[in-house]
């Protein structure tokens, strides 16, 4: 069931935390593929991926300094030239230290790079103000009190308008939030990443009103059942030394992801849309923001938003979850080490 213009126009909306004064379309548009970690750069096809998402409706780009590093946010930029402002919401991300060559030297949200990411951000985008702030990863030389309140002092000055926190774990959140409203919680999950759900995050984001964002809604690709093996992943691909890809590991998850598409056929949806639609079926405080660089997966992608879950559905996809157990983390162990701090 690919999109073909049935879906309700105009898309339905999620407000981005409370009294931000920003509201979202349900589906956004995660941007990194286009750049970084998932094969060759194809910047023609990923400015039509853009339009086309804007076509459709939606509103909602995110990316970060470190996806390039910076050649994401200079990609927009250029595509932002080419559309009125007003028509996107805008997120970026800061919190690594980056040196001239753009090599990741660890994390850095101490106040003076977060100054710095924001001056640099706004310079590649081309925009006056950013929309929403995320710390991209807890930093844990830094308190978060610290990082939060140089974030505070860039709302205060015009330059940013909501902030947000990824993987942070709940205590991080509720010592954040007493220095300045948290807008969103940006975290993995999908049906094959479902931590939030019993780590206290989900729980917690409801409590503090805070907007749960999930990327890699789709497994990083897996769930749509296009990845049957490591081989088809391309050279230089970032999956390929994800442990959830290893071969022995992709074998068994091909379990759940065979599964998902089963099920997607019975209810006339592709696998992608299913997958989709249960995160959103998830919560009206949830917006997935699934990533692609083809116009094709974009528009499946899009028909998420007219599949509707009934209990039966859910039920169907929760005891396959419960069935295949995921084999591998879901990042290498020093990755692991950078998320729920």
């Amino acid at each position: 069931m690919r999109f073909r213009g049935v879906i309700s126009s105009p898309l339905p909306t999620r407000p981005l935390g409370r009294d931000t004064g920003l509201s979202v379309t349900a589906l956004g548009l995660g941007c990194m593929g286009m750049s970084f970690a998932y094969g060759p750069a194809d910047e023609g096809e990923s400015l039509r991926v853009l339009h086309r998402y804007l076509d459709l409706g939606g509103n909602f780009l995110d990316t970060a300094e470190i996806y390039g590093p910076w050649k994401n946010e200079e990609l927009l930029g250029k595509f932002l030239r080419e559309v009125p402002r007003e028509r996107v919401v805008l997120a970026t991300k800061f919190g690594f230290k980056l040196d001239a060559g753009g090599n990741r030297l660890g994390t850095d949200s101490t106040p003076d790079n977060v100054r710095r990411a924001c001056d640099g951000s706004l310079q590649r985008l081309g925009i006056d103000v950013i929309d929403l702030f995320y710390q991209h990863r807890v930093d844990p030389g830094t308190p978060i009190e610290e990082t939060v309140g140089a974030m505070a002092e860039l709302v205060a000055a015009g330059k940013v308008r909501a902030l947000g926190l990824s993987e942070a774990a709940p205590d991080t959140l509720r010592r954040a939030v007493a220095v300045h409203p948290i807008a969103a919680l940006q975290s993995e999950y999908s049906l094959w990443t479902r931590d939030p759900e019993t780590n206290g995050v989900l729980d917690t984001c409801r409590e503090l009103g805070i907007t749960f964002v999930p990327y890699s809604p789709l497994g990083r690709g897996f769930l749509t059942g296009a990845i049957q093996k490591v081989e088809d992943l391309p050279e230089g691909d970032w999956r390929r030394t994800n442990p959830r890809f290893a071969e022995e590991a992709l074998q068994q998850n091909l379990k759940l992801a065979n599964a998902v598409k089963s099920l997607a056929e019975k209810k006339g949806a592709t696998a992608a849309q299913l997958a989709l639609a249960w995160v959103l079926a998830q919560g009206s405080d949830i917006v997935p923001i699934p990533g692609t660089k083809r116009v094709k997966y974009l528009e499946d992608n899009m028909g998420a938003l007219g599949v509707e879950l009934d209990a039966d559905d859910r039920r169907a996809l929760d005891e396959a979850c419960a069935e295949f157990q995921v084999a591998g983390e879901r990042y290498t162990k020093d990755m692991m080490s950078m998320v729920h701090a």
